[in-house]
């Protein structure tokens, strides 16, 4: 009895000493890579593997001359494994899901793009008064259509364009009938109905709302993918002028366009380049997409920038470091330039978000001939390390020489580029 007690005692002492243990392990990450069987997890130790199919033993490095120190054990099976065994002198005692990226190569962009949007129905950007026989009002607002409201079918047909509502209108307005209006508001969507007013001046029936259709600008190509030809650009959302809010796209075109001057910033004023383009020539590629990391859509054909005309590998949020990078982008005519930043700090990110780097422009010939970030320069891709990192999309107000920058994972995952080889699993 007295010897069971003893190993009794003794396997209590080391079940305590291992739950002691435990808490102080290195922690597990979700995402990992297996490129010439070199594991990278997301807290940036590299964990070397001898080989695959058996527990093997990993280290992990601690510094840039790889020095390492003896880590604990794992099973990694063929790439594309969803789970990693993690163990202590041979017992298991942490199952964690991972996803295995994929080998996905893109683009980089670089060139000065022309953008225009057809909205989803007409926007209302605006109310106005029609002098009729009662006075003036405004039968859109007594309507309580808003700014910021799209409507989406009048008289049950469907509004695609500020044409298709004229004639329902003065049709309305000539048989003293209400309209019935079907509108969008956010994510509801609700009916309401108007009369048409009969403006002294113009002879034409009007309902007191300014509408919009499309919207144009300017911006840069940030990435595509060769085999799909899906691309990414801008790298934040294209918001109506007036309205401030994002534009819902019913499609969209983009076209080369051609920087013609800049207007440099200066401290309290973003500076913007001045392009010129058609969108009935010189077509790219279609927008399908309008989110908060960017406009999406897919290219006609490749486009060239002449600087990095080959596919390369991305970095996702954890593997940005604090240092010199590269941006691509056009300050003249049509041509690509390559110009030195900083990379003044980076959020490793779990989930998308929009402002995941700070940079700032310290290449010489940029600054002199933008002052920094300037209008237009949104999308310009971001490059370190032999690797397309981000975009830049914002200019800090009060310092146009730095500004925001996207990471390049979230530009991917809205274009609808899978860098994944299955869903991410929360760990067990």
């Amino acid at each position: 009895m007295k010897y069971i007690d003893k190993i009794r005692i003794i396997a209590g002492v080391l079940l305590l000493l291992g739950l002691l243990i435990v808490p102080f392990t290195p922690p597990i990450q979700n995402y990992f890579t297996i490129p010439d069987k070199i594991i990278t997890f997301q807290n940036q130790f590299p964990m070397k593997v001898p080989s695959l199919g058996k527990s093997v033993q990993v280290h992990a490095a601690v510094n840039d001359n790889a020095e390492a120190v003896n880590a604990s054990s794992f099973h990694v099976e063929e790439p594309g494994d969803s789970q990693l065994i993690y163990t202590m002198a041979g017992v298991p005692i942490k199952k964690v899901n991972v996803s295995v990226l994929k080998d996905v190569k893109v683009i980089p962009g670089g060139q000065s793009i022309g953008v225009q949007l057809q909205t989803l129905g007409v926007l209302v950007v605006g109310h106005h008064l029609v002098n009729g026989d009662n006075g003036t009002l405004s039968p859109g607002e007594d309507a309580n259509i808003k700014v910021g409201d799209v409507i989406m079918e009048m008289n049950g047909k469907e509004i695609e364009e500020m044409n298709d509502v004229k004639p329902i209108v003065e049709e309305s307005g000539k048989k003293s009938m209400p309209v019935k209006i079907k509108v969008k508001r956010g994510k509801e969507t609700f009916t309401t109905e108007l009369s048409p007013v009969l403006d002294k001046k113009e002879s034409e029936y009007r309902i007191g709302l300014y509408i919009r259709d499309s919207a144009a600008g300017i911006g840069t190509m940030t990435f595509f993918e060769p085999k799909s030809k899906k691309y990414g650009a801008l790298g934040h959302v294209i918001s109506d002028m007036d309205t401030k809010k994002p534009i819902e796209i019913h499609d969209g075109t983009i076209v080369r366009s051609t920087v013609t001057s800049i207007q440099k910033g200066n401290n309290g004023t973003p500076g913007e380049k001045q392009a010129k383009f058609s969108i009935k020539e010189n077509k790219i590629g279609t927008i399908t997409k309008n989110s908060p990391f960017g406009i999406f859509g897919q290219l006609d054909d490749q486009i060239r920038n002449g600087k990095y005309d080959k596919p390369m590998p991305i970095a996702l949020s954890h593997e940005v470091k604090e240092g010199p990078a590269k941006i691509l982008t056009v300050i003249d005519g049509e041509k690509v330039e390559e110009f030195d930043v900083e990379i003044v700090s980076s959020v490793p990110q779990k989930s998308p978000a929009t402002k995941g780097m700070v940079i700032q422009i310290t290449d010489p010939k940029l600054l002199e001939a933008t002052g920094g970030i300037v209008q237009g320069m949104s999308g310009s891709p971001i490059i370190q390390n032999g690797k397309v990192v981000g975009a830049v999309t914002h200019v800090f107000v009060n310092d146009p020489t730095s500004g925001y920058g996207v990471h390049i994972e979230w530009m991917l995952q809205d274009a609808g580029v899978d860098i994944y080889e299955k869903e991410t699993v929360k760990a067990s």
